[in-house]
């Protein structure tokens, strides 16, 4: 794993993101954030791994992060999206909400916007009692976020109050939301459900329900398939990666055993998504393969005589047959890697863009691989 560099940083990371790329760039991700938990002095920090000057397109650039700038932040970093390439949108454990800019002119971090107690359980004015937002996602300049409370905001980006707030969206703690659609969010909650939500329709009742089935498992992570909206996939307590097909029935997919603690986060590969990435507080981050391009490589879980099966790959219109919706992927083809061969502490975080995989730990490290497909 020589093409792994890593950075030691004092303080357990909770949340890493890369920087988006611009449509048109062709070069590696070079900045990405960081966010931390469960320090005295909380921060959040904006790091390069660009080439500095060493090296070209090729990434043989092998230096540690290097720190652009770090800000304060009140109470732990719960999760982090950018908003767009200087904006980047952080949610508290205190409840509320910060849209930090990255003035790249300075390699300064400041705080553009909040909404203070976006989340909270009692009484919005009251000092005390304000609820962790749990997860953010951003369809710039439209924001939303859920959090303890069992609350839903959407807020727009320059607008100083919520556009829509549901405010008894769960009875239980909804911890990870993604956007399906322009109009259409998808929670995920502590008692093992997904809730889908028409932001167009005034009555605060989810549009549609999928669970678990049995043991009530808390999910704690939901990813989108970038190009089939209606493929999700979800983990939870049990270290469990669930599929879903949100156009079919009200029960996963497909159920694979996965890390033997809590998966904190699951990531579909944002522009090659037949790869999927899990971490986990166990201290392994795996890398799901089910492309069917690896035939020249073994697969680990083909035994036996049953014969390979290929998915039909027709990608210019996308209508194809997930080998994610196939009944047991792993029989037909996954090659399912872990990433992290000396398991230590809690990976909390993990993002991709590219060839590019950034993680997190609460060893209080920070792990940039350049070369995932190498």
């Amino acid at each position: 794993m020589e093409e792994v560099c890593a950075k030691f940083v004092s303080q357990k990371i909770s949340k890493t993101r890369w920087r988006p790329l611009p449509a048109a760039a062709l070069r590696h991700p070079d900045v990405f954030a960081t966010g931390s938990w469960d320090n005295e002095d909380n921060r959040v920090s904006i790091w390069t791994v660009g080439d500095l000057g060493n090296a070209g397109l090729s990434g043989e650039y092998q230096g540690e992060p290097q720190l652009l700038c770090d800000v304060r932040h009140n109470g732990d970093v719960m999760d982090m999206q950018f908003l767009d390439q200087e904006r980047i949108v952080v949610a508290s454990s205190t409840g509320s909400v910060t849209v930090f800019r990255h003035h790249q002119n300075n390699q300064t971090l400041s705080a553009n916007q909040r909404w203070e107690k976006a989340h909270y359980h009692v009484d919005q004015d009251t000092s005390c009692g304000g609820a962790a937002c749990t997860g953010v996602i951003c369809n710039n300049p439209e924001i939303v976020t859920v959090g303890e409370d069992g609350r839903i905001n959407l807020f727009r980006a320059d607008q100083k109050d919520a556009v829509r707030t549901i405010d008894n969206a769960d009875s239980s703690t909804l911890h990870a939301v993604t956007f399906l659609r322009t109009i259409e969010i998808l929670t995920v909650n502590s008692i093992g459900q997904l809730k889908i939500w028409d932001l167009r329709q005034q009555q605060n009742e989810p549009s549609q329900i999928l669970s678990l089935t049995g043991d009530r498992v808390p999910l704690h992570c939901v990813d989108r398939h970038p190009n089939q909206q209606h493929i999700v996939a979800t983990g939870g307590q049990d270290g469990m990666l669930s599929i879903w097909d949100i156009r079919q029935g009200t029960m996963p997919v497909s159920l694979l055993n996965a890390h033997e603690a809590e998966m904190w986060e699951v990531h579909f590969h944002p522009s090659n998504p037949d790869h999927l990435f899990t971490c986990s507080e166990d201290g392994s981050l795996w890398h799901w393969d089910t492309s069917t391009d690896v035939s020249e490589k073994p697969s680990f879980l083909h035994q036996g005589g049953r014969s390979t099966t290929y998915f039909s790959h027709n990608t210019i219109n996308q209508s194809v047959v997930s080998a994610w919706l196939s009944n047991d992927p792993t029989k037909d083809r996954m090659e399912i890697t872990n990433l992290i061969p000396n398991q230590t502490l809690s990976v909390n975080s993990l993002d991709i863009l590219g060839l590019c995989l950034v993680y997190g730990t609460d060893a209080e490290a920070i792990y940039v691989n350049r070369q995932l497909f190498a």
